[in-house]
């Protein structure tokens, strides 16, 4: 896969064939059986079936493994990793899912991080944005005409999401410590406070309409100046795949200019 990036998406709501997700059960540990019975409501156990089958199946695909052979370890923050099997090329991977969508990315050896949310979820965005962003990003949304202040949320949530999730940090990266720029006509930027120690031209972002519903950013660690290949796949594990067209609202450009 060189360095390109794949994003393989699962629809859950769309698999409710019963023998299938038997072979979904068959393939997870007892770990993550057991992590699935925990869910209260079956539309969640569901989604973790569904999500656990993308990741196992799509992996497989690299590496001839069989899906129910991989096994997973989490760092101190809580991102899954690959554990075994060793010795196979250095794929590294990260997961999202949100009601009725799994999203899998998928690349050699770089950090990765994605996220995925349903924007038909009722959110207080302009609050959430208040509390949580940037000034510069809460500012910014303040500034839109309040039909599109949600829209704009969810560009800035999944951006947020997808970088922290790269770092492999989650929320101990304070979110208001970094800023997205979503200006028309101009490349998409980020720009960090001094003590997260990070590079603007050190990262590539993609920020996607999956489906009308569906909002989805992409954070890649850069390896050169140019941008990396991207491709989609729509799959459901152990059936089929095919390529799956979305929009890509803004894409990465060469490293850009940085100025002390």
């Amino acid at each position: 896969m060189n360095e390109d990036v794949h994003l393989w998406f699962a629809f859950p709501e769309e698999i409710d064939d019963p023998a299938l997700l038997t072979a979904y059960f068959e393939m997870m540990t007892p770990e993550e059986r057991a992590r699935q019975r925990r869910f209260h409501f079956e539309r969640h156990r569901h989604q973790y079936l569904v999500a656990r089958a993308l990741v196992r199946t799509t992996l497989s695909r690299y590496t001839g493994t069989a899906p129910e052979n991989w096994r997973f370890s989490v760092n101190r923050y809580g991102r899954p990793e690959i554990e075994s099997p060793s010795g196979l090329a250095p794929l590294r991977f990260n997961l999202s899912h949100t009601g009725g969508l799994a999203a899998l990315a998928v690349v050699l050896e770089s950090d990765i991080g994605v996220d995925v949310e349903d924007t038909s979820r009722e959110r207080s965005c302009v609050e959430l944005a208040k509390r949580y962003f940037s000034k510069d990003e809460a500012d910014a949304l303040l500034e839109l005409p309040p039909p599109l202040q949600c829209s704009r949320f969810f560009e800035y949530w999944t951006l947020k999401e997808a970088y922290i999730k790269a770092r492999g940090m989650g929320l101990s990266i304070p979110l208001e410590q970094f800023s997205f720029h979503l200006e028309e006509n101009r490349p998409l930027r980020i720009s960090f406070d001094s003590s997260l120690h990070d590079r603007p031209d050190g990262w590539q972002f993609w920020l996607m309409q999956i489906t009308r519903r569906y909002k989805a950013s992409l954070a890649l660690r850069r390896k050169s100046c140019e941008p990396a290949g991207i491709s989609f796949r729509k799959v459901i594990p152990l059936v089929e795949e095919r390529p799956f067209d979305i929009t890509i609202l803004r894409a990465p450009d060469i490293c850009p200019h940085i100025t002390v």
